[in-house]
Protein backbone atom coordinates (compact mmCIF):
# COMPACT_ATOMS: atom_id res chain seq x y z
CA UNK A 1 0.00 0.00 0.00
CA UNK A 2 1.39 3.39 -1.04
CA UNK A 3 0.94 6.10 1.56
CA UNK A 4 0.32 9.53 0.09
CA UNK A 5 2.48 12.26 1.61
CA UNK A 6 1.40 15.87 1.41
CA UNK A 7 4.39 18.17 0.84
CA UNK A 8 4.90 21.03 3.27
CA UNK A 9 6.81 24.32 3.34
CA UNK A 10 8.72 23.39 6.50
CA UNK A 11 12.17 23.15 4.93
CA UNK A 12 11.53 26.25 2.83
CA UNK A 13 10.72 28.16 6.03
CA UNK A 14 13.83 26.82 7.76
CA UNK A 15 15.97 28.09 4.88
CA UNK A 16 14.18 31.46 4.92
CA UNK A 17 14.97 31.79 8.62
CA UNK A 18 18.67 31.70 7.70
CA UNK A 19 18.27 35.03 5.92
CA UNK A 20 17.63 33.97 2.33
CA UNK A 21 15.35 36.15 0.22
CA UNK A 22 14.46 33.53 -2.38
CA UNK A 23 14.06 29.77 -2.02
CA UNK A 24 14.20 27.63 -5.16
CA UNK A 25 13.05 24.03 -5.39
CA UNK A 26 14.80 21.86 -8.00
CA UNK A 27 13.98 18.47 -9.47
CA UNK A 28 15.13 16.58 -12.53
CA UNK A 29 13.35 14.52 -15.16
CA UNK A 30 14.69 12.33 -17.93
CA UNK A 31 17.85 11.11 -16.22
CA UNK A 32 17.29 7.50 -17.27
CA UNK A 33 15.73 8.15 -20.67
CA UNK A 34 17.32 6.68 -23.80
CA UNK A 35 16.46 9.71 -25.93
CA UNK A 36 15.83 13.42 -25.67
CA UNK A 37 17.11 15.94 -23.17
CA UNK A 38 17.46 15.77 -19.44
CA UNK A 39 15.56 18.63 -17.78
CA UNK A 40 15.68 20.29 -14.37
CA UNK A 41 12.74 22.32 -13.11
CA UNK A 42 13.19 25.32 -10.83
CA UNK A 43 10.33 26.71 -8.74
CA UNK A 44 11.21 29.94 -6.90
CA UNK A 45 9.29 31.51 -4.03
CA UNK A 46 9.91 34.65 -1.97
CA UNK A 47 10.84 34.10 1.64
CA UNK A 48 8.69 37.10 2.52
CA UNK A 49 5.63 35.17 1.32
CA UNK A 50 6.16 32.49 3.93
CA UNK A 51 4.45 33.11 7.24
CA UNK A 52 6.31 33.48 10.52
CA UNK A 53 9.36 35.56 11.53
CA UNK A 54 11.27 34.76 8.34
CA UNK A 55 8.64 36.29 6.12
CA UNK A 56 8.54 39.44 8.19
CA UNK A 57 12.32 39.92 8.16
CA UNK A 58 13.00 39.77 4.43
CA UNK A 59 13.83 42.85 2.43
CA UNK A 60 11.99 44.22 -0.59
CA UNK A 61 8.33 45.16 -0.73
CA UNK A 62 6.48 45.23 2.55
CA UNK A 63 3.47 43.72 0.82
CA UNK A 64 3.45 39.95 0.96
CA UNK A 65 0.98 37.11 0.71
CA UNK A 66 0.70 34.06 2.89
CA UNK A 67 1.92 31.21 0.71
CA UNK A 68 0.17 27.89 1.15
CA UNK A 69 0.91 24.49 -0.31
CA UNK A 70 -0.93 24.21 -3.65
CA UNK A 71 -3.88 21.83 -3.64
CA UNK A 72 -3.18 18.54 -5.35
CA UNK A 73 0.58 18.88 -5.48
CA UNK A 74 2.58 15.75 -4.71
CA UNK A 75 5.59 13.83 -5.92
CA UNK A 76 5.13 13.91 -9.71
CA UNK A 77 5.71 10.15 -9.91
CA UNK A 78 2.69 9.63 -7.64
CA UNK A 79 0.39 11.65 -9.91
CA UNK A 80 -1.27 10.48 -13.09
CA UNK A 81 -0.40 12.26 -16.32
CA UNK A 82 -3.90 13.73 -16.37
CA UNK A 83 -3.49 15.10 -12.83
CA UNK A 84 -0.10 16.64 -13.63
CA UNK A 85 -1.57 18.37 -16.66
CA UNK A 86 -4.53 19.58 -14.60
CA UNK A 87 -2.37 21.37 -12.01
CA UNK A 88 0.43 22.52 -14.34
CA UNK A 89 -0.81 26.08 -14.86
CA UNK A 90 -1.79 26.45 -11.20
CA UNK A 91 1.71 25.49 -10.07
CA UNK A 92 3.32 27.95 -12.48
CA UNK A 93 1.12 30.70 -11.05
CA UNK A 94 1.90 29.64 -7.48
CA UNK A 95 5.62 30.25 -7.95
CA UNK A 96 7.13 33.71 -7.85
CA UNK A 97 9.00 32.50 -10.92
CA UNK A 98 9.77 29.20 -12.57
CA UNK A 99 11.94 27.80 -15.32
CA UNK A 100 12.98 24.50 -16.87
CA UNK A 101 16.58 24.09 -17.97
CA UNK A 102 17.64 21.40 -20.42
CA UNK A 103 20.78 19.60 -21.56
CA UNK A 104 20.55 17.85 -24.91
CA UNK A 105 21.30 14.21 -25.67
CA UNK A 106 24.54 15.30 -27.36
CA UNK A 107 25.58 17.28 -24.29
CA UNK A 108 24.84 14.23 -22.12
CA UNK A 109 27.00 12.08 -24.39
CA UNK A 110 29.83 14.63 -24.28
CA UNK A 111 29.76 15.55 -20.59
CA UNK A 112 28.15 12.66 -18.76
CA UNK A 113 24.81 12.80 -16.98
CA UNK A 114 25.95 14.45 -13.73
CA UNK A 115 27.53 17.48 -15.39
CA UNK A 116 24.63 17.72 -17.83
CA UNK A 117 22.20 17.85 -14.90
CA UNK A 118 24.24 20.60 -13.27
CA UNK A 119 24.29 22.68 -16.45
CA UNK A 120 20.54 22.20 -16.92
CA UNK A 121 19.89 23.26 -13.31
CA UNK A 122 22.05 26.38 -13.65
CA UNK A 123 20.28 27.29 -16.88
CA UNK A 124 16.97 27.01 -15.04
CA UNK A 125 18.25 29.05 -12.08
CA UNK A 126 19.51 31.86 -14.31
CA UNK A 127 16.14 32.06 -16.05
CA UNK A 128 14.18 31.98 -12.79
CA UNK A 129 16.30 34.75 -11.27
CA UNK A 130 15.92 36.91 -14.38
CA UNK A 131 12.13 36.52 -14.16
CA UNK A 132 12.29 37.79 -10.56
CA UNK A 133 14.04 40.93 -11.78
CA UNK A 134 17.47 40.07 -10.36
CA UNK A 135 20.09 41.76 -12.51
CA UNK A 136 23.40 40.39 -13.74
CA UNK A 137 25.15 41.67 -10.62
CA UNK A 138 22.83 39.79 -8.29
CA UNK A 139 20.92 42.91 -7.28
CA UNK A 140 17.22 43.66 -7.06
CA UNK A 141 16.12 47.28 -6.69
CA UNK A 142 19.69 48.14 -5.70
CA UNK A 143 19.89 45.52 -2.97
CA UNK A 144 21.83 42.22 -2.99
CA UNK A 145 19.73 39.07 -3.01
CA UNK A 146 20.46 35.81 -1.20
CA UNK A 147 19.18 32.61 -2.82
CA UNK A 148 18.74 29.29 -1.04
CA UNK A 149 17.75 26.09 -2.78
CA UNK A 150 16.41 22.60 -2.14
CA UNK A 151 17.56 19.92 -4.56
CA UNK A 152 15.83 16.56 -4.72
CA UNK A 153 18.16 13.65 -4.03
CA UNK A 154 21.41 13.09 -2.14
CA UNK A 155 23.90 14.66 -4.59
CA UNK A 156 24.50 18.37 -5.09
CA UNK A 157 25.34 18.42 -8.78
CA UNK A 158 24.45 22.13 -8.94
CA UNK A 159 27.28 23.43 -6.74
CA UNK A 160 29.73 20.99 -8.33
CA UNK A 161 28.99 22.45 -11.75
CA UNK A 162 29.38 26.13 -10.82
CA UNK A 163 32.34 27.82 -12.55
CA UNK A 164 33.25 24.69 -14.53
CA UNK A 165 33.48 24.24 -18.28
CA UNK A 166 30.33 25.12 -20.21
CA UNK A 167 28.52 26.09 -17.00
CA UNK A 168 26.26 29.13 -17.54
CA UNK A 169 26.82 32.18 -15.37
CA UNK A 170 24.16 32.73 -12.73
CA UNK A 171 23.57 36.17 -11.15
CA UNK A 172 23.25 34.68 -7.66
CA UNK A 173 24.61 31.17 -7.06
CA UNK A 174 22.24 29.30 -4.77
CA UNK A 175 23.24 27.78 -1.46
CA UNK A 176 21.98 24.25 -2.02
CA UNK A 177 20.40 21.92 0.53
CA UNK A 178 19.89 18.36 -0.69
CA UNK A 179 16.82 16.45 0.38
CA UNK A 180 16.23 12.79 -0.38
CA UNK A 181 12.64 12.42 -1.64
CA UNK A 182 12.38 16.19 -1.61
CA UNK A 183 9.64 15.95 -4.23
CA UNK A 184 7.52 14.11 -1.65
CA UNK A 185 8.17 16.40 1.30
CA UNK A 186 8.89 19.93 0.02
CA UNK A 187 6.25 21.92 -1.83
CA UNK A 188 8.71 23.95 -3.92
CA UNK A 189 10.49 20.78 -5.06
CA UNK A 190 7.19 19.04 -5.79
CA UNK A 191 6.12 22.03 -7.89
CA UNK A 192 9.42 21.97 -9.77
CA UNK A 193 9.04 18.23 -10.38
CA UNK A 194 5.58 18.54 -11.91
CA UNK A 195 6.55 21.56 -14.04
CA UNK A 196 9.64 19.75 -15.35
CA UNK A 197 7.78 16.48 -15.96
CA UNK A 198 4.92 18.07 -17.91
CA UNK A 199 7.31 20.25 -19.92
CA UNK A 200 9.48 17.29 -20.96
CA UNK A 201 6.55 14.95 -21.60
CA UNK A 202 4.96 17.50 -23.93
CA UNK A 203 8.23 17.92 -25.78
CA UNK A 204 8.69 14.17 -26.26
CA UNK A 205 5.11 13.77 -27.50
CA UNK A 206 5.64 16.63 -29.96
CA UNK A 207 8.93 15.17 -31.18
CA UNK A 208 7.45 11.69 -31.38
CA UNK A 209 4.82 12.90 -33.83
CA UNK A 210 7.50 13.73 -36.39
CA UNK A 211 7.78 10.99 -39.04
CA UNK A 212 11.45 10.19 -38.41
CA UNK A 213 10.74 9.50 -34.73
CA UNK A 214 7.35 7.74 -34.95
CA UNK A 215 8.76 4.19 -34.78
CA UNK A 216 10.12 4.83 -31.26
CA UNK A 217 6.64 5.57 -29.81
CA UNK A 218 7.79 8.50 -27.66
CA UNK A 219 4.19 9.59 -27.17
CA UNK A 220 3.83 6.51 -24.95
CA UNK A 221 7.28 5.97 -23.43
CA UNK A 222 8.58 9.59 -23.39
CA UNK A 223 11.98 8.32 -24.49
CA UNK A 224 12.41 5.74 -21.72
CA UNK A 225 13.45 2.16 -22.42
CA UNK A 226 10.18 0.37 -23.02
CA UNK A 227 10.27 -2.90 -24.93
CA UNK A 228 8.71 -1.24 -27.98
CA UNK A 229 11.28 1.55 -27.88
CA UNK A 230 14.24 -0.83 -27.65
CA UNK A 231 12.78 -3.03 -30.40
CA UNK A 232 12.50 0.01 -32.68
CA UNK A 233 16.13 0.97 -31.98
CA UNK A 234 17.21 -2.57 -32.84
CA UNK A 235 15.24 -2.47 -36.09
CA UNK A 236 15.83 1.10 -37.28
CA UNK A 237 18.93 2.11 -35.35
CA UNK A 238 19.24 5.13 -33.05
CA UNK A 239 18.02 8.55 -34.14
CA UNK A 240 19.87 11.85 -33.83
CA UNK A 241 18.06 12.39 -30.50
CA UNK A 242 19.23 9.17 -28.86
CA UNK A 243 21.94 9.13 -26.21
CA UNK A 244 24.60 7.07 -27.94
CA UNK A 245 26.57 6.63 -24.71
CA UNK A 246 23.57 4.76 -23.23
CA UNK A 247 22.93 1.02 -23.47
CA UNK A 248 20.18 1.36 -26.07
CA UNK A 249 19.31 -2.25 -26.89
Amino acid sequence: MVVSVIPTLDLERAIAEQGYDVIVGFDEVGRGSLAGPVMVGAAAIWARDLDGPAGASQGGSQESSHLEVPKGVADSKMLTEHKREAIFDELKSWCASWAVGAASNKEIDEWGISHALGVAALRALAQAEAKLGIDGNGMLSGKPVKVGAILDGPNDYITKTLNTFDAPEVPVPANVTTKVKGDRYCAAVAAAAVIAKVTRDRLMVELGAQPQYEPYEWAHNKGYGSAAHRDAIAEFGPSDLHRLSWHLV
